[in-house]
């Protein structure tokens, strides 16, 4: 009685957000099944040619009462994401996890130096990438992805606010609750994620998964020591992304109280 369903969700972003502990902490609910990689299928050209059943043929089967749910963070910064994903589904609902922009700009270093440590390339400070001549590197792919509001300006061409939820990925790391019971009420699921389905892991700092009488933590490579960064330098990030988060805040009539 499943069936392999065409995504009735999508998780589109952002990298470094936190996609992969919501993806992990929604797929506890029993009406969600999740695929289990990402798939870039709409920013991808390489895999959109391949059409739509080579897309639905990498979903998880599903019975009817169960939405299927993927998630590749590349798609909110891919300028053709969104009119492809319109032209599949004009009504389908997608999420979107944000975190403070500077935070994320961090993150996205962090995981690139440690990439780039276990296969042996060499690294550059975090500093000596952001700054270029003393002044802020805005070419830095770290921080153009940190623009939500250029980004979302494209998403608003096709789809309307009310389709689009947006999880705010600094209170999902500190209390998941009522995070994923937001998401619960925008996907239209019956309440199911309860308080017991979490318990802090005090050696890594973060919630980890408790279901169906199993543990669970993310991957050993989330919640990695972001390194600490020169104070003058944050202030220059915090300073660049103000005009921006306030731009972001205005656009989605919701302020997130970032830096």
């Amino acid at each position: 009685g499943t069936s392999r369903q065409i995504p009735q969700t999508i998780i589109i972003g952002v990298r470094k957000g936190g996609t992969r502990a919501l993806l992990e902490m929604l797929d506890i609910h029993p009406n969600v099944v999740v695929a289990a990689t990402e798939v870039h299928f709409f920013d991808w050209d390489e895999n959109y040619v391949k059409g739509i059943d080579w897309y639905r043929n990498l979903m998880p089967f599903s019975y009817g009462n169960q939405i299927t749910i993927e998630k590749t963070p590349g798609y909110f910064t891919s300028p053709q994401a969104p009119g492809r994903i319109h032209d599949m589904n004009s009504s389908i609902k997608l999420l979107l996890i944000l975190r403070d922009p500077t935070e994320r700009v961090i993150s996205d270093y962090t995981q690139v130096y440690y990439n780039r440590v276990e296969s042996h390339k060499p690294v550059q400070l975090f500093e000596d990438i952001v700054i270029k001549n003393g002044v802020l590197n805005t070419k830095y792919k770290a921080i153009q992805r940190s623009l939500y509001d250029v980004h979302m300006e494209k998403w608003l061409k096709h789809f309307s606010l009310d389709q689009i939820h947006i999880v705010d990925g600094n209170t999902l790391i500190k209390d998941p609750l009522p995070e994923l019971q937001k998401v619960e009420r925008f996907l239209n699921l019956p309440s199911r994620i309860m308080s017991s389905n979490f318990y802090f892991n005090q050696t890594k700092g973060f919630y980890c998964i408790r279901s169906d009488g199993r543990e669970r933590c993310l991957h050993e490579s989330k919640g990695r020591p972001h390194p600490l960064v020169n104070s003058t330098v944050l202030e220059q990030l915090y300073s660049y992304f103000r005009e921006h988060n306030a731009k972001f805040y205005r656009m989605v009539n919701h302020s997130f109280g970032w830096h």
